[in-house]
Protein backbone atom coordinates (compact mmCIF):
# COMPACT_ATOMS: atom_id res chain seq x y z
CA UNK A 1 0.00 0.00 0.00
CA UNK A 2 1.15 3.31 -0.52
CA UNK A 3 2.50 5.57 1.92
CA UNK A 4 0.66 8.92 1.76
CA UNK A 5 2.89 12.26 1.96
CA UNK A 6 3.88 13.13 5.12
CA UNK A 7 3.85 17.02 6.04
CA UNK A 8 6.67 16.29 8.42
CA UNK A 9 8.82 15.60 5.21
CA UNK A 10 7.80 18.97 3.37
CA UNK A 11 7.85 21.13 6.77
CA UNK A 12 11.46 19.90 6.85
CA UNK A 13 12.35 20.98 3.32
CA UNK A 14 10.14 24.02 3.94
CA UNK A 15 12.61 25.16 7.47
CA UNK A 16 15.55 24.97 4.77
CA UNK A 17 14.35 26.38 1.52
CA UNK A 18 11.64 28.76 2.56
CA UNK A 19 10.65 31.90 0.06
CA UNK A 20 12.14 34.91 1.88
CA UNK A 21 9.35 37.60 1.55
CA UNK A 22 8.36 40.54 3.43
CA UNK A 23 5.04 39.79 5.17
CA UNK A 24 6.71 36.59 5.95
CA UNK A 25 7.84 35.27 9.23
CA UNK A 26 9.95 32.28 8.44
CA UNK A 27 10.69 29.42 10.02
CA UNK A 28 13.70 30.83 12.77
CA UNK A 29 11.79 33.95 12.64
CA UNK A 30 8.85 31.54 14.73
CA UNK A 31 11.27 29.80 16.46
CA UNK A 32 12.68 32.93 18.17
CA UNK A 33 9.45 33.82 19.26
CA UNK A 34 8.05 36.26 16.73
CA UNK A 35 4.52 35.49 15.62
CA UNK A 36 3.39 37.14 12.15
CA UNK A 37 1.56 40.27 12.26
CA UNK A 38 -2.63 39.49 11.07
CA UNK A 39 -2.42 43.17 9.28
CA UNK A 40 0.51 42.40 7.41
CA UNK A 41 -0.87 39.01 5.95
CA UNK A 42 -4.58 39.91 5.27
CA UNK A 43 -2.63 42.73 3.16
CA UNK A 44 -0.24 40.71 1.69
CA UNK A 45 -2.88 38.00 0.63
CA UNK A 46 -5.55 40.55 -0.95
CA UNK A 47 -2.86 41.59 -2.67
CA UNK A 48 -2.06 38.08 -3.70
CA UNK A 49 -5.51 37.58 -5.10
CA UNK A 50 -4.89 36.78 -8.21
CA UNK A 51 -1.30 38.56 -8.80
CA UNK A 52 2.23 37.43 -8.64
CA UNK A 53 4.73 37.84 -5.55
CA UNK A 54 6.83 39.14 -7.98
CA UNK A 55 4.41 41.67 -8.68
CA UNK A 56 3.04 42.50 -4.59
CA UNK A 57 6.20 42.90 -3.03
CA UNK A 58 6.95 46.54 -3.82
CA UNK A 59 3.26 47.51 -3.54
CA UNK A 60 3.21 45.92 0.05
CA UNK A 61 6.25 47.76 1.19
CA UNK A 62 5.02 51.22 -0.24
CA UNK A 63 2.06 50.17 1.71
CA UNK A 64 2.91 49.23 5.26
CA UNK A 65 5.13 52.10 4.67
CA UNK A 66 3.17 54.61 4.36
CA UNK A 67 -0.22 52.83 6.29
CA UNK A 68 1.74 50.36 8.94
CA UNK A 69 -1.45 49.28 10.87
CA UNK A 70 -4.60 48.83 10.12
CA UNK A 71 -5.76 52.04 11.98
CA UNK A 72 -3.95 54.15 9.99
CA UNK A 73 -4.97 52.14 6.13
CA UNK A 74 -8.84 53.04 7.92
CA UNK A 75 -8.35 56.63 8.52
CA UNK A 76 -6.40 57.01 4.74
CA UNK A 77 -8.07 58.44 1.99
CA UNK A 78 -9.81 56.96 -0.54
CA UNK A 79 -8.18 58.42 -3.41
CA UNK A 80 -4.72 58.09 -1.69
CA UNK A 81 -5.16 54.13 -1.32
CA UNK A 82 -6.66 54.22 -5.11
CA UNK A 83 -3.81 55.92 -6.30
CA UNK A 84 -1.41 53.51 -4.72
CA UNK A 85 -2.45 50.47 -5.62
CA UNK A 86 -3.19 51.63 -9.34
CA UNK A 87 -1.19 49.03 -11.43
CA UNK A 88 -1.88 46.47 -9.13
CA UNK A 89 -5.17 45.62 -10.97
CA UNK A 90 -8.35 43.84 -9.70
CA UNK A 91 -9.72 47.06 -8.60
CA UNK A 92 -12.73 46.10 -6.26
CA UNK A 93 -9.95 44.45 -4.24
CA UNK A 94 -8.56 47.76 -3.22
CA UNK A 95 -12.28 49.12 -2.67
CA UNK A 96 -12.79 45.92 -0.17
CA UNK A 97 -9.49 46.41 1.29
CA UNK A 98 -10.77 50.20 2.75
CA UNK A 99 -13.60 48.29 3.77
CA UNK A 100 -12.27 45.68 5.68
CA UNK A 101 -9.91 47.98 7.38
CA UNK A 102 -12.80 50.37 8.51
CA UNK A 103 -14.79 47.71 10.17
CA UNK A 104 -11.81 46.01 11.80
CA UNK A 105 -10.85 49.47 13.04
CA UNK A 106 -14.17 51.14 13.65
CA UNK A 107 -16.11 47.67 15.34
CA UNK A 108 -13.36 45.56 15.91
CA UNK A 109 -10.77 47.57 17.77
CA UNK A 110 -8.23 47.11 15.72
CA UNK A 111 -8.07 43.57 16.31
CA UNK A 112 -9.00 41.29 13.41
CA UNK A 113 -10.77 37.67 14.24
CA UNK A 114 -8.44 34.04 14.38
CA UNK A 115 -11.25 32.19 13.03
CA UNK A 116 -11.60 31.49 9.63
CA UNK A 117 -15.13 31.95 10.20
CA UNK A 118 -15.17 35.02 11.66
CA UNK A 119 -12.46 36.30 9.12
CA UNK A 120 -14.92 35.45 5.96
CA UNK A 121 -17.65 37.66 7.22
CA UNK A 122 -15.69 40.57 6.60
CA UNK A 123 -15.49 42.61 3.31
CA UNK A 124 -13.72 41.20 0.98
CA UNK A 125 -12.36 37.99 2.44
CA UNK A 126 -13.37 34.65 0.96
CA UNK A 127 -12.75 31.39 1.72
CA UNK A 128 -9.22 30.91 0.43
CA UNK A 129 -8.10 34.01 2.09
CA UNK A 130 -9.82 33.51 5.51
CA UNK A 131 -8.49 29.73 5.49
CA UNK A 132 -4.71 31.71 4.54
CA UNK A 133 -5.17 34.44 7.20
CA UNK A 134 -6.29 31.87 9.86
CA UNK A 135 -3.76 29.53 9.06
CA UNK A 136 -1.01 31.64 8.72
CA UNK A 137 -1.22 34.62 11.56
CA UNK A 138 -2.66 32.07 13.96
CA UNK A 139 -2.17 28.92 13.26
CA UNK A 140 -5.59 27.33 12.77
CA UNK A 141 -5.97 24.29 10.81
CA UNK A 142 -7.18 25.28 8.11
CA UNK A 143 -7.12 24.00 4.33
CA UNK A 144 -5.68 26.57 2.20
CA UNK A 145 -5.46 26.16 -1.74
CA UNK A 146 -4.62 27.94 -4.38
CA UNK A 147 -3.63 27.66 -7.80
CA UNK A 148 -0.64 26.07 -6.38
CA UNK A 149 -1.95 23.52 -3.85
CA UNK A 150 -4.14 21.98 -6.63
CA UNK A 151 -1.51 21.47 -8.89
CA UNK A 152 0.64 19.86 -5.91
CA UNK A 153 -2.41 17.60 -5.46
CA UNK A 154 -3.41 16.68 -8.95
CA UNK A 155 0.05 15.64 -9.35
CA UNK A 156 1.01 13.88 -5.97
CA UNK A 157 -3.10 11.83 -6.25
CA UNK A 158 -2.79 11.69 -10.25
CA UNK A 159 -6.13 13.41 -10.32
CA UNK A 160 -7.36 13.70 -14.30
CA UNK A 161 -10.30 15.37 -13.46
CA UNK A 162 -10.36 18.72 -15.55
CA UNK A 163 -10.44 22.34 -13.51
CA UNK A 164 -12.81 23.35 -12.34
CA UNK A 165 -14.69 20.45 -11.56
CA UNK A 166 -11.83 18.62 -9.68
CA UNK A 167 -11.75 21.47 -7.03
CA UNK A 168 -13.88 19.72 -4.37
CA UNK A 169 -11.49 16.56 -4.69
CA UNK A 170 -8.22 18.63 -4.65
CA UNK A 171 -9.73 20.50 -1.21
CA UNK A 172 -10.57 17.37 0.17
CA UNK A 173 -6.97 15.78 -0.48
CA UNK A 174 -5.41 19.42 0.63
CA UNK A 175 -7.98 19.15 3.79
CA UNK A 176 -6.59 15.10 4.37
CA UNK A 177 -2.83 16.38 4.69
CA UNK A 178 -3.23 19.76 6.74
CA UNK A 179 -1.22 19.01 10.13
CA UNK A 180 -2.88 19.94 13.56
CA UNK A 181 1.05 21.07 14.10
CA UNK A 182 2.38 24.47 11.96
CA UNK A 183 -0.51 24.58 10.10
CA UNK A 184 0.56 27.85 8.64
CA UNK A 185 4.00 27.20 8.09
CA UNK A 186 2.48 24.14 6.06
CA UNK A 187 0.34 26.03 4.19
CA UNK A 188 3.12 28.09 3.07
CA UNK A 189 5.28 25.26 2.42
CA UNK A 190 2.77 23.47 -0.22
CA UNK A 191 2.60 26.51 -1.67
CA UNK A 192 6.53 27.32 -1.99
CA UNK A 193 6.47 23.64 -3.75
CA UNK A 194 4.21 24.38 -6.17
CA UNK A 195 6.01 28.23 -6.69
CA UNK A 196 9.32 26.75 -6.96
CA UNK A 197 9.59 22.85 -7.40
CA UNK A 198 6.40 21.60 -8.38
CA UNK A 199 6.12 24.24 -11.45
CA UNK A 200 3.85 24.14 -13.92
CA UNK A 201 6.04 22.94 -16.57
CA UNK A 202 9.34 20.85 -16.15
CA UNK A 203 8.48 20.33 -12.44
CA UNK A 204 11.94 19.16 -10.78
CA UNK A 205 10.77 15.58 -9.00
CA UNK A 206 14.16 14.64 -8.87
CA UNK A 207 14.72 17.97 -5.48
CA UNK A 208 10.66 17.16 -4.41
CA UNK A 209 10.63 16.37 -0.49
CA UNK A 210 7.69 14.62 -1.86
CA UNK A 211 8.81 12.69 -4.90
CA UNK A 212 8.48 8.86 -3.75
CA UNK A 213 4.34 9.14 -2.75
CA UNK A 214 4.11 11.03 -5.77
CA UNK A 215 1.84 9.24 -8.06
CA UNK A 216 2.10 11.33 -10.92
CA UNK A 217 6.16 11.37 -10.69
CA UNK A 218 5.77 7.48 -10.87
CA UNK A 219 2.75 7.00 -13.84
CA UNK A 220 5.03 10.01 -15.87
CA UNK A 221 1.57 12.31 -15.63
CA UNK A 222 2.94 14.95 -13.89
CA UNK A 223 3.49 17.80 -16.61
CA UNK A 224 0.28 16.87 -18.02
CA UNK A 225 -1.41 17.91 -14.79
CA UNK A 226 -4.12 19.22 -13.80
CA UNK A 227 -5.91 19.61 -16.53
CA UNK A 228 -8.43 22.53 -17.06
CA UNK A 229 -11.21 22.47 -19.44
CA UNK A 230 -10.20 24.35 -22.61
CA UNK A 231 -11.30 28.53 -22.44
CA UNK A 232 -13.53 30.49 -24.44
CA UNK A 233 -12.09 32.93 -26.23
CA UNK A 234 -11.84 36.27 -24.35
CA UNK A 235 -14.39 38.47 -26.57
CA UNK A 236 -12.60 42.01 -27.69
CA UNK A 237 -14.50 45.32 -26.53
CA UNK A 238 -14.06 48.86 -27.85
CA UNK A 239 -14.49 52.76 -26.55
CA UNK A 240 -12.89 56.22 -26.71
CA UNK A 241 -10.81 57.92 -24.34
CA UNK A 242 -10.51 61.98 -24.58
CA UNK A 243 -7.41 63.79 -23.20
CA UNK A 244 -7.80 67.38 -22.45
CA UNK A 245 -4.57 69.87 -21.34
CA UNK A 246 -5.51 72.82 -20.32
CA UNK A 247 -3.20 75.71 -22.47
CA UNK A 248 -1.99 75.95 -18.06
CA UNK A 249 -0.75 72.22 -18.78
CA UNK A 250 -3.65 70.79 -16.63
CA UNK A 251 -5.48 67.78 -17.59
CA UNK A 252 -8.86 66.60 -17.26
CA UNK A 253 -9.94 63.37 -15.53
CA UNK A 254 -12.74 61.77 -13.68
CA UNK A 255 -13.15 59.85 -11.07
CA UNK A 256 -14.84 56.81 -11.80
CA UNK A 257 -18.12 55.36 -10.10
CA UNK A 258 -17.18 53.22 -7.12
CA UNK A 259 -18.79 50.22 -8.78
CA UNK A 260 -17.80 48.02 -11.83
CA UNK A 261 -14.24 47.93 -13.71
CA UNK A 262 -11.55 50.43 -12.26
CA UNK A 263 -13.96 51.50 -9.76
CA UNK A 264 -13.28 54.50 -7.33
CA UNK A 265 -10.21 55.17 -10.19
CA UNK A 266 -9.15 58.50 -11.71
CA UNK A 267 -9.14 58.07 -15.47
CA UNK A 268 -9.87 59.57 -18.70
CA UNK A 269 -13.51 60.75 -19.61
CA UNK A 270 -14.72 58.39 -22.17
CA UNK A 271 -17.21 55.93 -23.92
CA UNK A 272 -18.79 52.99 -22.62
CA UNK A 273 -16.32 49.52 -23.51
CA UNK A 274 -18.91 48.13 -26.20
CA UNK A 275 -18.53 45.11 -28.53
CA UNK A 276 -18.70 46.76 -31.52
CA UNK A 277 -16.61 49.22 -32.87
CA UNK A 278 -18.86 52.44 -33.62
CA UNK A 279 -18.49 56.41 -33.48
CA UNK A 280 -18.23 58.45 -30.14
CA UNK A 281 -19.74 61.20 -29.72
CA UNK A 282 -19.51 61.80 -25.81
CA UNK A 283 -16.12 64.18 -25.63
CA UNK A 284 -16.41 66.02 -22.27
CA UNK A 285 -15.39 69.25 -23.28
CA UNK A 286 -16.21 71.27 -26.25
CA UNK A 287 -13.04 71.22 -28.41
CA UNK A 288 -11.17 70.59 -31.47
CA UNK A 289 -10.50 66.67 -31.03
CA UNK A 290 -7.83 64.74 -33.07
CA UNK A 291 -7.51 61.12 -32.98
CA UNK A 292 -4.32 59.52 -32.14
CA UNK A 293 -2.95 56.77 -34.60
CA UNK A 294 -3.06 53.34 -32.65
CA UNK A 295 -4.79 52.04 -29.98
CA UNK A 296 -4.30 51.63 -26.42
CA UNK A 297 -5.38 47.99 -25.89
CA UNK A 298 -5.62 46.13 -22.50
CA UNK A 299 -6.43 42.71 -21.44
CA UNK A 300 -8.95 42.10 -18.54
CA UNK A 301 -9.25 38.93 -17.27
CA UNK A 302 -13.01 38.37 -19.56
CA UNK A 303 -12.16 40.16 -22.52
CA UNK A 304 -9.71 42.21 -24.64
CA UNK A 305 -10.38 46.35 -24.77
CA UNK A 306 -9.03 48.53 -27.44
CA UNK A 307 -9.38 52.29 -26.99
CA UNK A 308 -9.13 55.03 -29.58
CA UNK A 309 -7.23 57.88 -27.91
CA UNK A 310 -8.73 61.19 -28.72
CA UNK A 311 -7.03 64.58 -27.42
CA UNK A 312 -7.55 68.72 -27.67
CA UNK A 313 -6.34 71.45 -26.71
CA UNK A 314 -8.21 73.68 -24.53
CA UNK A 315 -8.67 77.24 -23.04
CA UNK A 316 -8.91 78.36 -19.80
CA UNK A 317 -12.48 79.46 -19.37
CA UNK A 318 -13.64 76.33 -21.17
CA UNK A 319 -16.15 74.44 -18.49
CA UNK A 320 -15.97 70.64 -18.70
CA UNK A 321 -19.46 68.95 -18.80
CA UNK A 322 -18.18 65.76 -16.53
CA UNK A 323 -14.50 65.68 -15.09
CA UNK A 324 -12.50 68.48 -13.69
CA UNK A 325 -9.06 69.61 -14.85
CA UNK A 326 -5.83 68.30 -12.01
CA UNK A 327 -2.90 70.92 -12.43
CA UNK A 328 0.43 69.73 -13.95
CA UNK A 329 2.30 69.80 -10.78
CA UNK A 330 -0.09 67.31 -8.71
CA UNK A 331 -0.59 65.15 -12.05
CA UNK A 332 1.37 61.47 -11.63
CA UNK A 333 1.01 59.41 -14.73
CA UNK A 334 1.02 56.07 -11.90
CA UNK A 335 -1.62 57.19 -10.10
CA UNK A 336 -3.68 56.03 -13.67
CA UNK A 337 -4.82 52.46 -13.57
CA UNK A 338 -2.50 50.47 -16.17
CA UNK A 339 -4.88 50.80 -19.24
CA UNK A 340 -5.78 54.47 -18.59
CA UNK A 341 -1.64 54.80 -18.05
CA UNK A 342 -1.58 53.46 -21.30
CA UNK A 343 -3.90 55.44 -23.21
CA UNK A 344 -2.06 58.81 -21.41
CA UNK A 345 1.57 57.29 -23.10
CA UNK A 346 0.36 57.05 -26.49
CA UNK A 347 -0.76 60.92 -25.99
CA UNK A 348 2.77 61.78 -24.37
CA UNK A 349 4.31 60.34 -27.78
CA UNK A 350 2.12 62.05 -30.13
Amino acid sequence: MRDLPKSADLLEWYDRHARKMPWRVGPKDRAAGITPDPYRIWLSEVMLQQTTVAAVQTYFEQFTERWPQVLNLAAAEDADVMAAWAGLGYYARARNLLKCARVVSDELGGVFPQSSSELSTLPGIGPYTSAAIAAIAFDEPATVVDGNVERVMARLFDIHTPLPDAKPELTERAAALTPQLRPGDYAQAVMDLGATICTPRNPACGICPWRAPCMARERGTAVQLPKKKPKKPKPIRFGTVYVARRIDGALLLEQRPDKGLLGGMLGWPGSEWQETETPDHSAPIRAEWKTLPGEARHTFTHFHLRLTVRHALVPMDRQPKIGSFMEASVFEPTDLPTVMRKAFDLYAKR
